[in-house]
């Protein structure tokens, strides 16, 4: 009986032994607790040396090395967004020793937490959707931004709690309304994203705002012109190397799934039907993923196609943008039972995709790689995993 019961005992243990990849979960939550070698090596079954060496040629880093990076990644956070003293900081991260903590924070990061947390903490306003997505990329939520319900649903969902001034939109103008609560944000620097007329740059930069203009026209170059701006150049650099690596995966699995199919992008709106390519669309989808299309798909276009055109070109597969007006609603249904319609080669072979105005009309980092997944998505009916922005605005 008494071997029957160790045995028993034994094989549950077994069972509840972790794989590295349940361990390495293990230590993402648990980062601030102390964490030893040994009580890891315990979970997955393993010797302390044997479990060291076999994480270490899994993830390429040792244990202790991934969580010092998850404990400096969640101070830089801190350091950012919070106004905890050092010592606080510390501790939330798992150090009980606020020194040992700088010593560790500037030899990972190359400078001490309270020069970090001076050089960026800066406070930040943009004009624009856009200069949100960007700003956010950079790891940085501004103080100030244009936020809506209706007109930037993203980051109202996620961010109305944390951006403290909520500009009107849309963006084409500053009201009073915004121009008050610019001056009570008070930030150091205010990125526009349009041309303002000088009276209202020189009532913000008397109430102490500096007023920088992106001039650039591709969002790669935005994201340097800001990053530029706001002193996060390496950051920069190193999302766009991220979405450079996930962009080739994407392109690589998307490509898999279609083959060579030609597709074309349509927006309805009231009774028309146009062929339409913006900035985001042009550059994710027929250049950084390179999907096979029409000529006039490779560069910005928004007009007006015929069902005998489009019955002409007779896509493999067809991306729809509706406008959400109870017009354009009524000629979408009506369309759907339109013979010509439905004797389009992707609308017989349910290669039609429905794509929401949010993200594909904004023109941003943020946005880009919302729209890749999204189409990586759709198209191959897997999830991408990516890491790019963990929690949008935290690095």
């Amino acid at each position: 009986m008494f071997r029957n019961e160790r045995n028993q005992g034994k094989e549950s243990g077994m069972a509840a032994r972790l794989s590295l990849a349940e361990v390495r979960e293990y230590i993402a939550s648990r980062f601030a607790e102390p964490i030893s070698i040994h009580e890891l090596a315990q979970l997955t079954g393993l010797s302390p040396n044997y479990f060291g060496d076999a994480f270490k040629k899994a993830y390429g880093q040792s244990v202790m090395d991934y969580v010092t990076e998850l404990r400096i990644g969640r101070a830089k956070q801190l350091l950012r967004d919070s106004d905890l003293y050092m010592h606080e900081v510390a501790r939330k991260v798992g150090y009980t020793d606020e020194f040992y903590f700088s010593r560790k924070f500037k030899k990972a990061v190359g400078v001490s937490p309270s020069a970090y947390s001076k050089e960026t903490r800066r406070r930040v306003a943009v004009t624009s959707t856009a200069g949100t997505g960007n700003l956010l990329a950079l790891g940085i939520v501004p103080v100030a931004a244009p936020l809506d319900p209706k007109w930037s649903p993203f980051y109202h969902y996620y961010y109305q709690d944390r951006i403290p001034i909520h500009l009107s939109s849309p963006e084409t103008e500053l009201d009073e309304e915004s121009l008050r609560k610019l001056s009570l944000a008070k930030p150091d620097l205010l990125i526009l994203h349009h041309e303002y007329d000088q009276a209202i740059r020189s009532q913000l930069e008397t109430a102490g705002i500096k007023c920088v203009e992106i001039k650039a026209t591709k969002w790669r170059e935005q994201l340097r012109e800001m990053a530029a701006m706001v002193d996060r150049q390496s950051d920069c650099e190193q999302w766009l190397q991220a979405y450079e690596e996930s962009a080739g995966q994407a392109r690589q699995s998307v490509r898999e799934a279609v083959g060579n199919d030609v597709f074309v992008t349509l927006r309805i709106s009231g009774e028309d039907i146009y062929l339409y390519s913006n900035r985001g669309i042009r550059d994710m989808l027929y250049q950084d993923l390179a999907l096979a299309t029409i000529p006039e798909q490779k560069k910005l276009c928004n007009e007006v196609i015929s069902l005998d055109q489009l019955s002409h070109i007779n896509p493999d597969r067809l991306l729809v943008l509706i406008c959400p007006d109870a017009r354009t609603r009524k000629f979408w249904l009506s369309l759907q039972y339109h013979m010509q319609w439905r004797s389009l080669e992707a609308v017989k072979n349910s290669k039609l995709y429905v794509i929401p105005s949010n993200p594909w009309f904004e023109y941003s980092a943020l946005a880009i790689i919302r729209m890749m997944e999204e189409a990586t998505l759709m198209l191959t009916g897997k999830n991408p995993a990516s890491s790019l922005v963990p929690v949008h605005g935290v690095t």
